[in-house]
């Protein structure tokens, strides 16, 4: 008969840990997870820039919500900054205003929080662009895809709840803007700004209303998301570039516990230390500039944050009037005739164009290239140039939206006309995104001829030789095993025509399909084969294995 000793931590830490152990399996969680494998890159650290800048937002936000009053009652101000002493402004603006003056290190804490939520949005666009051009969406991550699309739309959401809290000139106009489109909808607008604003615009409940989003409802729609997207990484497993030794089946890089734990602690605090570097040592958003929000005068200059200011962009290039077309309608009803106007309400269709192929792309490029495998390596971007062209359209199309949310600074600070300056970048809003597919295209292939051209003769080694007849040439030096591997590994998606379904039809969906696909894929370098490899040195290509000491490997 054999008997076992129960453990029995010695401290009282042991003791603690051992208790929460025995009733929730604690280290069962932590010694799984702690096992994980992730790929070491530094193309992956977006991803936890974005996780770092949002713990830093919800620790100075949490800081920020002691002291701000979102109350949009009128009130004299008393504070510390003699310009606006006596100056009557809201609730909201004064304790804004004592937070920057008056609370010690209130200010510090306000340029933490805004310098973070502007790098959150950008780590988390960043992040989502090497994504796509990495073609990481790909099946089983899909819906991971989506989640972060999401995430970079609440993003977007709570920088945008942010920054028209204070009530300063600058969030009012941005708030005005967002009222002018919510009117411009035909029958219901008006009422519907008056209900969010509590009345006629700016009305006495739209800070407060804002307030509770920015710092309840967005924050917790955020962390949820965020714990499904880790949640499916963990489940999925997380990709990695081709490289020896690496496949569709296995992770190879570094466990959670204790090395990557370790690195990823460390560069918290990196982070951490550049914000608030960049926050004591750089101005932004001084609400004591700009003053309280007055919506009589109109202000010049006046710009949104960078990833609001793409769709003010949109609304700047569209036309009042296009010849003898006027983009403003009215629609007649029995109880009255309604304004429709279109040249407030079109600029929407940009951005939901631009957001909805964002979220449907995984689908899209699974159509074109009838590709359902499952896909856990990454790809260079030029070696999918149908992908790396239409992602750069994409951006180019945002970045002209976003150019022309700052065409009256453009216009005053280079001495040129505002209507030329609306005039090429309405120029550039059709024709960019086409150029910028075309020769973001025609470079990757370029690239690609080029990798190939070194896989065959090696690379330029910068040694002139000459031969016995008096003819010159450039030495040429072989690869090395893993350069060769990332040259050679790669897929190329070939023309798919269309194809007969059962009964032998050819639908009209399936002969778009294959115009689309005859689009994309009819120029194209293909890999270069063991047999060209062969040919081109007159020896086998060499093999190809894992060598690391310090990484590991899970299947």
């Amino acid at each position: 008969m054999s008997s076992t000793t129960e453990y029995r931590p010695k401290t009282s830490t042991g003791r603690i840990a051992d208790f929460v152990d025995t009733r929730v399996g604690a280290s069962q969680i932590v010694k799984e997870f702690g096992r994980k494998i992730f790929p070491d890159h530094w193309s992956f650290m977006f991803g936890e820039v974005a996780l770092y800048t949002f713990v830093i937002l919800l620790i100075s936000g949490t800081f920020l919500t002691f002291f701000f009053d979102p109350s949009m009652a009128h009130t004299t101000y008393n504070g510390s900054y003699n310009p606006l002493k006596g100056v009557q402004m809201s609730v909201a603006m004064a304790s804004t205003m004592d937070i920057s003056f008056d609370v010690r290190g209130g200010l510090f804490m306000r340029q933490v929080h805004h310098w973070s939520a502007l790098l959150f949005v950008a780590a988390v666009s960043v992040h989502m662009l090497r994504v796509f051009f990495t073609g990481a969406f790909r099946r089983p991550r899909e819906l991971n895809w989506v989640v972060g699309g999401t995430l970079l739309v609440l993003a977007m959401a709570a920088g945008f709840t942010g920054y028209s809290l204070p009530d300063d000139l600058l969030s009012g106009n941005g708030l005005r803007i967002i009222d002018g489109v919510i009117k411009a909808i035909p029958v219901v607008g008006t009422f519907i700004s008056a209900f969010l604003f509590g009345g006629e615009f700016p009305g006495t409940a739209i800070v407060g209303r804002l307030y509770m989003l920015h710092i309840m409802l967005v924050p917790a729609m955020i962390l949820l998301m965020i714990g499904i997207h880790l949640f499916m990484v963990v489940v999925h497993k997380h990709t990695q570039y081709r490289g020896p030794g690496r496949t569709n089946d296995n992770v190879v890089g570094f466990p959670v516990g204790p090395v990557y734990a370790a690195k990823a602690g460390g560069f918290f605090f990196i982070v951490f230390g550049i914000v608030a570097a960049i926050s004591g040592f750089f101005t932004i958003n001084p609400i004591w500039n700009y003053g309280p929000y007055d919506p009589s005068p109109v202000s010049a200059g006046t710009q949104p944050d960078w990833y609001i200011g793409w769709v003010d962009g949109a609304l700047r290039l569209m036309p009042g009037v296009l010849g003898n077309f006027s983009f403003e309608w009215i629609i007649p009803f029995p109880w009255g005739d309604n304004n429709l106007i279109l040249n407030v309400l079109l600029p929407m269709v940009p951005a939901a164009i631009l957001i909805g192929a964002m979220f449907a792309w995984p689908w899209i490029e699974r159509w074109i290239t009838k590709d359902n495998r499952e896909h856990h390596l990454l790809d260079r971007p030029r070696n999918a140039p149908f992908r790396t062209g239409v992602g750069v359209a994409g951006v180019i199309w945002y970045c002209v939206m976003w150019c022309a949310a700052s065409s009256d600074l453009i216009a005053t600070h280079f001495h040129v006309s505002l209507n030329d300056v609306t005039y090429w970048l309405r120029a550039l809003f059709f024709l960019g995104p086409i150029l910028g597919f075309i020769v973001a295209r025609r470079i990757a292939l370029s690239l690609q001829r080029k990798d190939r051209e070194i896989v065959l003769h090696g690379r330029e080694a910068g040694v002139i030789e000459m031969s016995p007849e008096g003819g010159f040439s450039e030495q040429h030096v072989a690869l090395d095993e893993y350069k060769l591997y990332k040259l050679v590994s790669f897929e190329s998606h070939e023309v798919l025509p269309p194809e007969a379904d059962r009964v032998g039809h050819v639908t009209r969906s399936e002969k778009a399909r294959g115009a689309i696909s005859k689009f994309f894929f009819e120029d194209r370098v293909a890999p270069v084969t063991p047999a060209e490899l062969e040919a081109a040195h007159g020896h086998h290509a060499p093999a190809i294995e894992a060598s690391s000491e310090n990484a590991s490997i899970e299947r």
